[in-house]
């Protein structure tokens, strides 16, 4: 409670590292089901698939880097 207004948890919306979060956990196909609860309810769309195209591209271009590096050195 600040000055007399209350902010509920329900009301605000997914910090950046919860929905990273909760990206990575989708990655590795686990979600705690309150986690998933918490998605649904305070997150936006257009935000999960933003930062998860996102983070397929870091992904898949780590990938490709560690695979030009294991095989420039063979």
């Amino acid at each position: 409670m600040y000055k007399g207004v209350v902010v509920e948890e329900k009301d605000k919306s997914l910090s950046f590292f919860q929905m990273v979060g909760s990206i990575l956990a989708s990655f590795f196909g686990v979600q705690s089901s309150k986690n998933r609860e918490r998605d649904f309810t305070r997150g936006r769309a257009k935000h999960f698939i933003l930062v998860g195209i996102f983070m397929t591209v870091v992904w898949y271009g780590v990938i490709y880097a560690i695979m030009k590096l294991v095989l420039s050195n063979q």
